[in-house]
Parts: C-alpha cells; structure tokens; sequence
C-alpha cells in the first residue's frame, strides 16, 4: 500500500460508528482494553474485577459510538474515554461498597475519593494512552520494513542509542540510519493518525514513546 492510499483511510474512530465494522472494532478492543485494564489494575483492583470494569468500559462505548461526530474543538477522544472509565470505576467501587465487607472498606473508600479527586490521573492516563498506541501501531508496521531498518529506527528512536554507534553495528553508514529512521518514523505517524486523528502524522517528534525526534 502506497503513502497516499496510507494517508486516505477513514480513521478508527469514525470507521466505528458503523457497528458492523468488525475490523475497526477489533482494533479497537486491542488498542483501549489493555489500556483501560491497566488502569484499573495500578488501583489495586484483582484481576477480574479490573477486567469486568473495561468490559463494562467497552460496552457504554459501543452504545455511544453511533452517535459519534469527531470535532476536536470539543475535547479529545481519550480524554471522553476517561470520563467514561471514571464513571464505570466509581460504579463498580459504588456497589462494591454496599457490600458487608469491614476489612476493606477503608480502601474503596480511599480508590473513590482518589478516582473523584483526579489529580494526576490525567497525565498517568494520556502517558499510557501514547505508550499503548505506539506499541501497537508498531506492531501493525514492523512488517513492512527490512530488519536492519526497524532496528535503526528503534535504536535510535527508542532505545537512544548513538547513531554512530547503531551504524557500526548494523553495518550501515550514519546518513542511512536516519533515512530508515525517519521513513519508519513517518510511516508509524500514519498508523497513530488513523488510530487518533488528533495525533498530527506530520507533528514533530512522536509522543508514543519518550525521546523519539526526527
């Protein structure tokens, strides 16, 4: 598939408001329930629960996606997501707390007030959100590219390894490292966009993961 047939594609979030997109929505599911997963785990929910928690998270998606129309004057997509987690969080901890069990009622109580206060879960949340869809558009690319080129690109980009140094040990000259750095760099951007509009493919740097620049 060319660049230009790359950039064209509906992005995920519009390809979901048709619910009989299979495709879109199983990328989806691969995408966000991890995310929402983990999110639910770091406040020390057992796996099960964590679990019924980003089944329930998927569902009120699923019933509100129809309805979507993307407009980014109105807010990002990740941050209606977390509102959405919140709100099913404090659902699960509500009906967890309406039931007789003394021994851990100080720490529901303790997982509401932080789940209502915020604080730093936004900047928790959107860390992880850019960790996830960058290891996953990863995935979706790091077929299309020769070994030694998505090595260069993730010892340099990822790893921040010296240039000189990946070179050497890739046996390929400097100036090639960072032409297959930035043509993977430039294909992982279409990737994000598709998954995010509001990830700019043409943005400078990439925010899936630290210290990646062009």
């Amino acid at each position: 598939m060319n660049d230009d047939a790359h950039s064209t594609r509906p992005s995920l979030l519009m390809r979901l408001r048709d619910a009989h997109d299979e495709a879109a929505w199983r990328q989806f599911v691969e995408i966000y329930t991890p995310l929402v997963y983990g999110f639910c785990r770091r406040r020390d929910l057992q796996e099960a629960d964590a679990a019924d928690v980003a089944q329930e998270v998927m569902r009120a998606v699923a019933r509100s996606m129809e309805r979507f129309e993307y407009d980014p004057g109105r807010g990002r997509f990740r941050n209606w997501l977390l509102t959405v987690v919140r709100s099913k969080l404090n659902n699960f901890l509500a009906a967890r707390q309406r039931q007789p069990d003394p021994a851990s009622a100080t720490r529901l109580q303790s997982l509401v007030e932080e789940t209502q206060r915020g604080g730093s879960e936004q900047s928790e949340w959107d860390t992880e959100y850019h960790r996830q869809v960058f290891h996953w558009a990863a995935g979706r690319i790091r077929a299309e590219f020769q070994d030694s080129s998505w090595q260069a690109f993730w010892q340099t980009a990822v790893e921040q390894r010296d240039g000189r140094e990946v070179a050497t040990n890739l046996g390929l000259s400097l100036g090639a490292v960072y032409v297959a750095k930035s043509r993977v760099l430039a294909r992982l951007r279409q990737e994000v966009h598709l998954v995010d509009p509001e990830e700019l493919p043409g943005a400078q740097g990439f925010s899936g993961t630290d210290g990646i620049q062009d």
